[in-house]
């Protein structure tokens, strides 16, 4: 039986880097393990009285039950003033919730950050990580995956091109199976 793994892309933008990151993680599943993207776009932004007068959003139900469904997560993100996208941070919280519940309990994972800037994300990556922590999300430290200049590594349909960060990209999948293999 495969281990499904769900990538987050962390970014709202129908062409946004982090969108077409995730999408050629698709084709680097090994042997044995499944990628599914696991979309945040429809989540409101997280209301604790949904929970607490049981009016949950049927996006809400629906991403619990992705994120219930995997083995472990990558988190694709991008970077928005020196940390993580609202949206992002939203999924978070909807997942970690109701008190008690969270969704995201033990899960392995890894984050990859990127920008057009020569930093790759950086700020994000670790705010990111910060929050991982207290969700008891255990990630993996190496290696750090911050993608550089990400607006130059796509062809004309979206495809990640051929190239040393798309090697260093498959690199790090290859590491995070190897680390999920020893954490999950």
């Amino acid at each position: 039986m495969s281990k499904i793994i769900g990538i987050i892309a962390g970014s709202l933008r129908k062409e946004s880097f982090s969108k077409k990151i995730a999408n050629g993680l698709l084709q680097m599943a090994p042997e044995g393990f499944e990628f599914k993207i696991i979309p945040i776009d429809e989540l409101p932004i997280y209301n604790q009285d949904f929970d607490d007068h049981h009016n949950v959003p049927d996006s809400y139900v629906t991403f619990r039950n992705n994120i219930q469904s995997v083995n472990g997560i990558i988190f694709v993100t991008p970077e928005h003033n020196r940390s993580i996208p609202a949206a992002l941070k939203n999924a978070l919280d909807v997942g970690s919730r109701p008190y008690g519940k969270s969704v995201w309990n033990g899960k392995p994972a890894a984050v990859f950050s990127n920008s057009p800037g020569n930093i790759g994300g950086f700020g994000a990556n670790h705010h990111l990580r910060q929050s991982l922590v207290f969700l008891n999300i255990p990630v993996m430290q190496q290696p750090e995956v911050y993608i550089q200049k990400s607006n130059e590594l796509f062809d004309e349909k979206g495809n990640l091109k051929e190239g040393d960060t798309k090697a260093f990209i498959a690199k790090a999948v290859t590491a995070y199976i190897e680390w999920f293999k020893k954490n999950a």
